[in-house]
């Protein structure tokens, strides 16, 4: 980037421009001199000079020590991006848990939390449980509340613009809140809700298996099956938030997938005694009457998978979520029946981030707003 002159125009949307492409500089790593950075940003050294004292007074960027053995004479001075300036807090509120991952701005993970969740609570219950559960991870991290700058949270169901649950089956009494401004009301800095594949599929995009794929989908893999869609690089959640609920369709097969493979009869009594867990751990160690209930709902889902494949033409498939924790045989059945259906070759894996996936995806929600906030030039 280079000075721009705006001839007439507002000077303080040049300080905004010239900001930015310093603080991205710094945020992008090292700790270079007032010189380098004027060099690396493309602006004079009086002018870095002044944008970088300005990122200081709003706590963005500090000086650092001199080196050691640096040689003679007065050390050039060098500076960073304050990471530790505001932090980032991601949540994963399912039926049965709350997950949390506390994140400085440059996505350091500096703490977590995990607190059981009885599925019977009604709303006020399962609220009063996340709002502890923050409390909990805050002091264990011993960051104040008033650092966060941003807070987003996954659930499952369709999430409207304004973070309310629209429509939801998994969670009791969740269908019609308004969760963000239930949880908003714990904290003094903005709130996000969405979709918990959503987040996963944001997550896998940032950290996981599909870092380089700009068009993925990620297959939740629970009671239900849900889908978040990657298209472009970018989050694809529809008109009103409901992008990927293709399984509100029983004929696609991705409807009651635990149910389907912990409630099938199985032909005499084995080594699985009910549940889908115990199904799919059975499954990994080669039991063949749940080897035989992990391929039919494979055939089930496939329909369901592929139609998004179809519909998206994805680079990378990933496939997440409660059904695939005992190892990847469901996976590996997905991959086989879903591939034939496809009119071109799809990656299809297996997620890389687990039980983290929504709550990591949590976290990049947070820091995104964050960012946008950070780098926006059309205000003061």
């Amino acid at each position: 980037m280079s000075e721009i002159s705006l001839h007439g125009g507002d000077p303080s949307v040049l300080r905004r421009l010239n900001s930015a492409a310093t603080l991205r500089a710094l945020r992008g790593g090292g700790e270079p001199t007032l010189s380098e950075l004027a060099r690396k940003v493309g602006l004079s050294r009086p002018t870095t000079e002044g944008v970088v004292t300005d990122l200081a007074e709003r706590g963005l960027v500090t000086e650092v020590a001199p080196r050691s053995g640096a040689g003679l004479g007065r050390p050039a001075r060098r500076y960073r991006f304050r990471a530790e300036a505001g932090y980032a807090l991601g949540l994963d509120i399912d039926a049965h848990w709350v997950r949390l991952f506390l994140a400085d701005l440059n996505g350091r993970v500096v703490g977590s939390h995990r607190a059981d969740l009885d599925v019977g609570w009604q709303a006020p219950e399962r609220l009063a449980a996340v709002r502890a559960a923050v409390k909990t991870c805050l002091a264990e991290s011993g960051i104040e509340r008033s650092a966060l700058w941003a807070v987003a949270a996954g659930t499952p169901g369709v999430v409207a613009p304004d973070g309310t649950v629209a429509f939801c089956t998994v969670v009791p009494d969740w269908q019609g809140l308004n969760l963000g401004r239930e949880l908003g009301r714990s904290f003094s800095c903005p709130v996000y809700v969405e979709n918990d594949a959503n987040l996963a599929a944001m997550a896998e995009r940032w950290r996981g298996v599909a870092e380089d794929a700009d068009d993925m989908i990620y297959v939740l893999a629970g009671l239900h099956t849900g889908v978040g869609v990657i298209i472009g690089g970018r989050l694809h959640r529809g008109r009103r938030g409901a992008a990927g609920e293709i399984g509100m369709l029983p004929e696609l097969g991705l409807r009651d997938t635990t149910a389907a493979l912990a409630g099938a009869p199985l032909p005499a009594p084995g080594t699985v005694t009910g549940g889908a867990e115990a199904v799919l751990e059975a499954a990994r160690h080669d039991d063949p009457e749940a080897v035989a209930l992990v391929e039919r709902l494979a055939t089930r889902m496939a329909r369901g998978v592929a139609a998004m494949a179809l519909a998206v033409d994805p680079e990378t498939i990933v496939v997440g979520g409660a059904l695939t924790r005992a190892g990847g045989r469901l996976v590996d059945e997905l991959r086989r029946r879903v591939r034939p259906l496809c009119l071109s070759p799809v990656r299809i894996e297996s997620s890389a981030l687990g039980d983290e996936a929504v709550g990591v995806g949590a976290v990049r929600l947070a820091l995104d707003r964050i960012d946008e906030n950070l780098f926006r030039i059309d205000q003061g």
